[in-house]
């Protein structure tokens, strides 16, 4: 009997990662792509199955993360920015997180239509039970990297992610070098 090879998979998961077709050669521009969206949907899986138990998925925990960082009650618009997501995904997650009791949809002082987010004791609870396990895992799916290599690729990825930002605000085709 002889065994097919799988022939399905978009993004080759061999070891190590590859992110290209053999004999394919790629900047470094878009093997650094495939490799941060290949380990974001692997970190977010990982974080998916940790928090199913609790009923919260990892877009829920992090936009619950940028209020807590926002220092202020952000508004979904703020928050939509700030995940690189649209104002309705961000009031559907919302909903959902205020029905679940982590957070309150208010209406802005100043302006009645703008919604903001304010966590509640209950979000903070929760993640104080919580964030020391999680962190501890999170280091674990890390611990590939030194501590130094750790703090290097965070500040590399933040630098990145500033440029992805830039780019976005420029508009998708001005990004993407089409001209308009």
């Amino acid at each position: 009997m002889t065994r097919r090879a799988n022939i399905g998979n978009i993004l080759r998961m061999s070891t190590p990662p590859s992110v290209s077709k053999p004999g394919e050669v790629l900047s470094p521009a878009v093997a650094t792509f495939r490799l941060v969206l290949t380990l974001a949907q692997e970190l977010r899986g990982l974080m998916d199955a940790r928090l199913q138990e609790s009923g919260l998925t990892t877009q829920q925990a992090a936009l619950l993360t940028v209020i807590e960082v926002k220092g202020s009650p952000p508004t979904m618009t703020e928050a939509a920015r700030a995940l690189g997501m649209s104002h309705q995904n961000v009031k559907q997650l919302a909903v959902v997180l205020e029905r679940k009791g982590f957070l309150e949809i208010v209406p802005d002082e100043l302006d009645a239509r703008s919604k903001r987010m304010e966590t509640t004791r209950k979000h903070r609870k929760f993640w104080a039970k919580r964030d020391p396990d999680d962190h501890a895992v999170v280091a674990q799916w890390l611990s590939g990297l030194s501590e130094v290599e750790q703090e290097t690729l965070a500040r590399l990825l933040a630098k990145a992610l500033t440029g992805a930002r830039t780019a976005r605000g420029r508009g998708a085709g001005e990004a993407a070098g089409i001209e308009q």
